[in-house]
């Protein structure tokens, strides 16, 4: 893949980007709409939701990528597109049989697989039965997906990116519509609107790919499924790289579960998951999309040096951006979630001349608190992102998968421990902490096999934002008590005020990472190290 990294990561973080705000729009009117820890339509719905949205996670931004992208790039550079095309057909022909058959077991066996995700529901036989009812609705949605992973996948090789990228920006938009459309009716009406909304968004999402590959002439045609040698391997690949790449989504399920025995908690986690998405996607998901076929093609070309800077320059540029947005969430996460929420979702609803926020303040203390633990694990959710495909792209998908094991165990383990004490507020400190594990055991690993070799540049560089990000945090933290009299002037809306100290504190915080030196424009120009910037040969 040539070109410039950092313009491909641009295109795909704007794209994400824009999905994202659609995302936040989405998640606020949503928990304005059906509420939170207080209404079982909320659980049921977001219950329902995460094993879709796991595997629509793994298909698309995860596991299936990891494996498919290097042999994928394997077949054009060593038996050109003709091949490629060929080895991505018997590969739809293969997800198509196994999904088909996935689908129509859990639609017979439904409430099978909401025991799974949430047990704790069974001593709720209403919020058991709606989350049972969503399932069934919402289950194709993981289909749909997982060909839009693939036809993403075979897009990102080619260097294009901005279809897939634009795609999930339909999810948003069909929940969106469906929230304004039944914001006043039953709130069971609303929850199965919003359920049948996944269904729809999933296949517009198809289409937008559908439409992206076509123009690529690798518009693909379903055989008959046969189990030849590329498939194979290809499925050797993912099974190790399934629980690899998913780890967090796996720890995220588990995490549910548990959390499910606390009245109102599935909402509570799911709503703080959705806020820390937003720099996940835009900063880690993105640079994995576009490192993981640069460092495919880099390893393959023998280019070891070119893919270690690399990901060193990539860990910086990660730094830079994830680490603010952590600072924010520890110290503001209860004020973050009361201003979109409760104060901007009922703006956003009187729009429409719909009811305020359904959102309590209890709701917002407990987001908030689950918030700001996941805040300590974003940098370790980001970097999984920037490690792994230095793995993956070596084809080696076994060595993420033992250290995924261990992540899980865990998160498991600290989770059920600690449940007793802190309830689900243990289930985001261990899915923040197994994080960390996992990080740190995929990168001692590459820095033992000499394929991540830090230096001083990096080094300095991270001690250097970390002294900015912890001016951020001192700015944020002293300046939240004067939230009231900001909002004095913006009409008493205090979510305006949130969002002028949110951007203050950016502002500040980029100011100080250039007085300091923890950034220079001029670096990011050239990350696959293609170009000759001045300190191209630090590492």
């Amino acid at each position: 893949m040539s070109g410039n990294i950092f313009k491909s990561l641009a295109t795909v973080s704007g794209m994400t980007l824009i999905s994202r705000v659609l995302g936040f729009i989405r998640q606020i009117l949503i928990a304005g709409v059906i509420g939170a820890g207080g209404n079982p339509v909320a659980d049921a719905f977001w219950a329902a939701f995460r094993l879709p949205n796991m595997f629509r996670r793994l298909f698309a931004e995860g596991a299936f990528h990891a494996a498919f992208i290097p042999l994928f790039q394997g077949k054009r550079v060593d038996d050109g597109q003709a091949a490629a095309k060929r080895f991505a057909e018997d590969v739809l022909a293969a997800l198509v049989f196994i999904l088909t058959l996935l689908t129509a077991l859990v639609e017979l066996a439904a409430p099978l697989f909401v025991y799974l995700i949430a047990a704790g529901f069974k001593e709720d036989p209403e919020k058991f039965a709606l989350t049972t009812f969503y399932t069934r609705i919402m289950f194709p949605y993981l289909m749909m997906m997982s060909l839009v992973g693939l036809l993403s996948g075979v897009l990102n090789s080619l260097g294009r990116f901005a279809a897939s990228a634009a795609a999930p920006m339909a999810l948003n938009v069909c929940l969106i519509a469906a929230m304004l459309l039944y914001a006043d009716a039953e709130t069971q009406v609303t929850g199965e609107a919003a359920a049948w909304a996944v269904f729809v968004g999933g296949a517009v999402q198809l289409v937008i790919v559908l439409i992206g590959a076509w123009r690529q002439g690798f518009l693909l045609r379903l055989r008959l499924p046969r189990l030849t040698p590329g498939v194979k391997r290809l499925f050797a690949l993912g099974a190790p790289g399934f629980i690899s790449a998913g780890a967090i989504q796996i720890n995220l399920i588990i995490g549910t579960n548990i959390a499910s025995r606390e009245p109102g908690a599935v909402s509570w986690l799911m709503n703080a998951d959705q806020l820390y998405q937003l720099p996940l996607a835009v900063i880690g998901i993105a640079l994995a999309i576009v490192l993981l076929p640069m460092l495919s093609q880099r390893i393959k070309e023998g280019d070891e040096a070119g893919a270690a800077r690399a990901i060193n320059r990539s860990l910086e540029l990660s730094a830079l951006l994830c680490f603010p947005a952590a600072a924010a969430f520890i110290v503001m996460g209860a004020p973050i979630c009361d201003a979109l929420f409760r104060g901007l979702a009922s703006d956003a609803l009187a729009l429409f001349g719909a009811r305020s926020s359904a959102f309590t303040p209890e709701d917002v203390r407990q987001t908030g608190l689950a918030l700001a633990l996941f805040g300590w694990g974003l940098p370790a959710f980001v970097w999984h992102k920037i490690f792994s495909p230095a793995y993956f792209a070596r084809e080696d998908t076994k060595t993420p998968m033992n250290y995924a094991l261990i992540s899980i165990a865990v998160n498991t383990a600290l989770a059920i421990a600690l449940f007793p004490f802190f309830g689900f507020l243990s289930v985001a400190f261990a899915t923040s902490f197994a994080a960390w594990v996992q990080v740190a055991l995929l990168a001692q690993k590459l820095y033992r096999l000499g394929q991540f070799q830090p230096g001083g540049r990096l080094a300095s560089r991270l001690v250097r934002i970390l002294a900015a990000t912890a001016g951020l945090g001192a700015f944020l933290y002293y300046s939240l008590p004067y939230t009231e009299n900001i909002a004095a002037y913006a009409y008493d809306r205090t979510w305006v005020a949130i969002v002028i100290l949110s951007v203050a504190g950016m502002a500040a915080y980029f100011l100080l990472a250039l007085v300091l030196g923890a950034a220079r424009p001029s670096d990011y120009k050239t990350l696959t190290g293609g170009g000759q910037t001045p300190d191209i040969k630090r590492k």
